[in-house]
């Protein structure tokens, strides 16, 4: 039986974040959402955040504006001025754990996620930096993403995968996935495999140098 950690990025949103915890809720199942600071300026969205905080979901720093992978990012400043807004925000959630994921552009990974100058505020606020090992491109695939994940899920003994509570139109298929991943004997977990951790608590868990651009 193969585990699955479900993980949402790039959330809230309106239209599509209270169907997901709702979903969720009626399976029991917990999850990270990694949510983009800005958007929890919003005062509607920063209710959603803090609804899946209270019904036992963990919340994510996934950088304030999304907009860049901090390791491409000219001014070294601006990269960590994208973790600390959005870590302020995060804690009005009534999170407490220190939860980041980086932005890889399209899932990939690479010396683009990080800076130097990122990788000391990661440990110096003793977050843990979480990974993926399963994209399945539900946001550039809205209707075809559902046999791909199923697909990932199959080919490794614990799968953490990135869905996106995004406006696409695919989380419509999120409870169909559900049901054919349980179906396949999948076993849905809240651990994250070892080797999508590289920092845990701030402490590096492997070597940093693949994830981390040139100073």
């Amino acid at each position: 039986m193969s585990k699955l950690t479900l993980t949402f990025d790039n959330g809230p949103e309106p239209e599509v974040t209270p169907r997901v915890l709702d979903i969720l809720a009626r399976r029991g199942l917990k999850t990270t959402f990694f949510v983009v600071g800005q958007k929890l300026l919003d005062p509607e969205r920063m209710e959603l955040a803090m609804r899946a905080r209270e019904e036992g979901h963990r919340i994510g720093n996934h950088t304030f504006t999304h907009s860049t992978p901090l390791g491409q990012m000219e001014d070294a400043s601006d990269a960590v001025a994208e973790l600390e807004r959005t870590d302020a925000l995060v804690a009005e959630t009534g999170e407490t754990g220190k939860l980041f994921r980086p932005f890889g552009g399209g899932g990939k990974l690479g010396p683009h996620l990080l800076n130097p100058q990122v990788v000391e505020f990661l440990h110096n606020k003793a977050y843990s930096c979480i990974l993926w090992n399963a994209i399945p491109r539900d946001w550039a695939d809205p209707e075809g993403w559902v046999e791909r994940a199923l697909e990932q899920i199959t080919s490794q003994e614990h799968t953490l995968m990135v869905l996106h509570d995004l406006p696409t139109g695919a989380m419509a298929d999120l409870e169909a996935f559900l049901d054919r991943a349980e179906a396949s004997g999948a076993d849905f977990d809240t651990s994250f495999p070892k080797e999508c951790v590289p920092m845990l608590d701030g402490k590096d868990m492997m070597p940093l140098a693949p994830y981390v651009a040139a100073a």
